[in-house]
């Protein structure tokens, strides 16, 4: 009976209101603190994803999508720039294709890139194709090493599937990275291609450079300071002087050029289809490089890549000598004259020409020449 009464106020003490209180009062407290916990951690998960997302933006490391840029530059195998050639950039899965063409430093760039593999296919006239495959980082500025293209073993070759307007429209982008050719920043350089196995010039284009040749305002410069020395020198003294024995000595001097111009660069060159232009060779022993130069003067590629002997000069020469009687003192005129004057002219081409390949480089912007000049 002891036991029994004891263990019944056991009982009634657990059961007891105060007792029960207590313990719904824990339970309560501890579901409540679970419910709670439930709710909120999803808001504190939300709540750091942004902090995250702020992190990777501000971080070292960029998204995985952000996307990158490709540059790089276009050589040939003596480390001449080559101008004008065609840049192809596709990635992987071909789902991103863009173009670019290199500028006359022989640079190329390509922005927006999507991230992962990418290939690039180059091409230039009267070079082989060339490949180069890699892989972009997300948000990298990827510099591409010198890509050095080799001379095409037939220059003929590359343009034999090309239409008439595919290879005048290539003619035209060289033409115009040419005319933008100037020693010291100023001086036109227009007569001078960089590109070995440059697309030939039309008709229509090779008039259109005798025009800008003729018409540049530094041409007037120069020709008014030939003048100058003239006067100086009192030569053709039947001008005489001041500003009528100037004047006459001017227009002769521009009368000299210009029918040399076009004669020599243009009219026979677009009869006889044959290229005005000197090409760069800017590599080789100086013996032979000057021996080229030279001979440049008497020798030309054709408008089909071969070399021939150079009609247009030596023949445009003597035409532009046989118009100057027209208008130098009579004392000076005939036979003597027009032969004089062209073997002036086919000098000065040679000795131009030997500038070109040694000296006019270095002092033309954007060529890199220090690199041309380098077998």
């Amino acid at each position: 009976m002891a036991l029994d009464s004891k263990y019944r106020s056991s009982v009634d003490h657990f059961f007891c209101p105060r007792v029960l209180k207590s313990i719904f009062s824990g339970v309560f407290c501890l579901s409540l603190g679970a419910s709670l916990c439930t709710f909120f951690n999803p808001m504190m998960a939300q709540s750091q994803e942004p902090v995250a997302a702020s992190q990777e933006e501000h971080g070292v490391k960029p998204a995985a999508s952000t996307p990158g840029k490709i540059s790089g530059t276009i050589v040939d195998q003596t480390g001449a720039v080559i101008a004008a050639a065609r840049v192809a950039l596709s990635n992987d899965s071909r789902a991103q294709k863009q173009q670019a063409t290199s500028g006359e430093n022989g640079a190329f760039s390509f922005t927006d890139v999507i991230p992962g593999g990418f290939h690039l296919e180059i091409t230039a006239s009267g070079f082989t194709p060339q490949t180069f495959a890699g892989e972009l980082q997300p948000g990298q500025n990827y510099t591409i090493p010198p890509i050095v293209l080799n001379v095409a073993a037939a220059a003929t070759a590359v343009q034999v599937g090309l239409s008439r307007v595919e290879v005048a429209e290539i003619a035209e982008e060289q033409l115009q990275i040419e005319e933008k050719q100037r020693v010291l920043g100023f001086i036109p350089n227009f007569y001078v291609s960089y590109v070995p196995n440059a697309a030939p010039l039309n008709a229509k284009q090779k008039f259109e450079l005798a025009w800008k040749s003729t018409i540049d305002p530094i041409n007037f410069a120069l020709i008014g300071a030939v003048a100058g020395s003239q006067q100086a020198q009192n030569t053709f003294p039947e001008y005489g002087q001041g500003a009528e024995g100037y004047g006459k000595r001017y227009g002769a001097s521009f009368t000299d050029a210009t029918t040399n111009v076009f004669i020599a660069g243009a009219i026979l060159p677009a009869i006889l289809r044959q290229d005005p232009r000197y090409f760069y060779r800017g590599h080789g022993s100086t013996r032979s490089r000057m021996f080229y130069a030279i001979a440049n003067a008497f020798i030309c590629k054709g408008d089909n890549g071969h070399w021939q002997p150079n009609y247009s000069s030596v023949l445009g020469s003597l035409g532009s000598g046989g118009i100057s009687n027209l208008y130098y003192p009579p004392k000076d005129r005939g036979v003597g004259l027009t032969f004089d004057n062209a073997l002036v002219l086919l000098g000065e081409n040679a000795i131009s020409n030997l500038f070109q390949e040694f000296v006019v480089p270095r002092f033309t912007p954007h060529l890199h020449a220090r690199e041309q000049a380098e077998p």
